[in-house]
């Protein structure tokens, strides 16, 4: 059993058993807990550790867990009526409001209820992470000499090093930033390549996240479409044009949510427009390590072919390994250099230095490759099971590229569907799926749905999901086409 299904299902027993107990009265033994419910030590310790979080069960080191006493009466509730006005007071010069609205990332972040297929999630599988390989460099980086101490501001220099390396074409250590995961790294780039009330140029479609930094730091996303081979160059020299911006982010490799790869007659237009328009492109290079055993050799960064630092180039190894392993890079050449450090110091000091000796003892370990070649042929074969189990229970669904990298596929619904109803009846059969709206900074085309193939536990989980997700469809739109049933 999954170990987070296993830790909910035994705080759900524990719960139902806490009343025979009195306040102060002993639990059993973890030892105890283990042989009656048939569980792992860890995750005994685990569903105790929740059921303290909730104020229900006390622990005490070497005595056990024991029934809590009853909980203090609430303080009385205060008025935030005030907040309306002075959240909403950001006076004229705001042209567009720094509203925050986390709704499109928090549907790749929050776990779905036990039984629940996973469709919508951001993050390899805990089966597919290198769990073993990240303790071992864990543990040995917590020994290495001045582990414990205060880094340089802009990272390890070693791990400077490495990072550049991966980058490629001139690109130096001198040149690159340490900072904490790829969404703190976009952050850090659009707070000093432009500022509020001003328009920033996004693919259409694009990752949630992306539009929701933008927003909050005031800025206005302007979609620039895409097609098969990424970015259009000749919409995208019209926006800048037209809007004035300074500032393109863009996803050349395996780009969220289609999968589209910029095409090699496109990748030095897109540099020109940018360069002739005096602006800059974000480069987020999200899942280059997240490559398909059946992919060819892989186009390099934006940023190793160009001299000029017209790209701010942002790539990080928390996809290629766990949501907690968050160490990113930033990569710049020029003035922008000097900015980029002092926001991100301004902001997070520094990326703890445990954290970046790990990630140095991690990608230096000879785990390291054998993990990369690992899921390089398990997500080929999920892929392969999604897009095989799709065309045979969902035909009138629309596949229009299946990547060669990356961990989700990107769907075209037929005309008329309601995404949102199709999202609620989806999980009411017990499968979490993405809609297509929020990957849209203006109206969108037509309705989508993006699924993930990384964050379920293999292929049967996958059949499984996409005949719940048949069942779904059925609910909203009736019938498959010529009689199809879920397989």
């Amino acid at each position: 059993m999954h170990e987070r299904s296993s830790v909910a299902e035994l705080v759900g027993e524990l719960r139902k058993e806490l009343d025979r107990y009195s306040p102060g009265g002993k639990l059993p033994s973890s030892r105890t807990l283990v042989d009656r419910f048939r569980v792992s030590p860890v995750t005994v310790s685990r569903a105790l550790a929740q059921l303290a979080a909730e104020g229900l069960v006390v622990t005490r080191p070497g005595a056990g867990a024991f029934r809590a006493g009853p909980r203090p009466a609430p303080a009385p509730a205060g008025d935030t009526s005030w907040q309306e006005v002075a959240l909403s007071a950001d006076g004229a010069a705001d042209l567009v409001p720094r509203s925050v609205d986390a709704s499109g990332v928090l549907v790749s972040l929050a776990a779905p209820a036990p039984g629940v297929v996973e469709f919508n999630g951001g993050y390899l599988h805990p089966s597919l992470q290198p769990e073993r390989a990240m303790a071992a460099a864990l543990a040995r980086a917590g020994r290495r000499p001045g582990a414990w101490g205060r880094p340089p501001m802009e990272g390890l220099p070693e791990l400077r090093e490495w990072f550049a390396r991966g980058i490629g074409g001139a690109t130096t250590a001198a040149e690159v930033l340490i900072t904490a995961g790829g969404q703190s790294a976009l952050t850090t780039a659009l707070r000093a390549l432009t500022p509020p009330g001003t328009p920033v140029l996004v693919e259409s479609p694009t990752y949630p996240g992306m539009l929701a930094i933008a927003r909050a730091a005031g800025l206005r996303p302007v979609p620039v479409p895409v097609d098969a081979d990424g970015v259009r160059p000749s919409l995208l020299a019209d926006a800048f044009r037209v809007t004035g911006a300074r500032v393109l982010v863009c996803q050349p490799l395996f780009q969220n949510p289609t999968g589209a790869v910029l095409a090699p007659e496109r990748r030095g237009e897109v540099l020109r427009i940018a360069r002739a328009a005096g602006a800059f492109v974000v480069e987020d290079d999200f899942v280059r390590r997240l490559v398909h055993e059946d992919a060819g050799p892989l186009p390099a960064p934006l940023a190793a072919d160009d001299p000029d630092g017209v790209v701010v180039h942002v790539c990080s190894l928390t996809k290629a390994t766990s949501p907690s392993f968050r160490v990113s890079a930033l990569a710049a050449r020029g003035p922008v250099l000097e900015r980029l450090r002092a926001i991100q110091v301004v902001d997070t000091f520094f990326v703890p230095r445990p954290l970046q000796e790990a990630a140095l003892e991690l990608v230096g370990s000879p785990a390291w490759p054998r993990h990369l070649r690992a899921i390089a042929a398990e997500l080929r074969d999920r892929r392969n099971a999604m897009t095989s189990a799709l065309r045979l229970n969902l035909p009138e669904v629309s596949l229009p590229h299946v990547p060669s990298g990356g961990y989700h596929l990107w769907l075209r619904l037929p005309d008329g569907t309601d995404e949102v109803a199709l999202t609620a009846a989806a999980l009411r059969a017990g499968v979490a799926i993405t809609p297509g709206r929020p990957y849209f900074s203006a109206e969108p085309p037509a309705p989508h749905l993006r699924l993930s193939f990384a964050a379920v536990a293999g292929a049967g989980e996958i059949t499984e999901g996409v005949r719940r997700l048949r069942a779904a469809c059925t609910e909203v739109r009736g019938p498959a086409p010529d009689g199809v049933k879920a397989r």
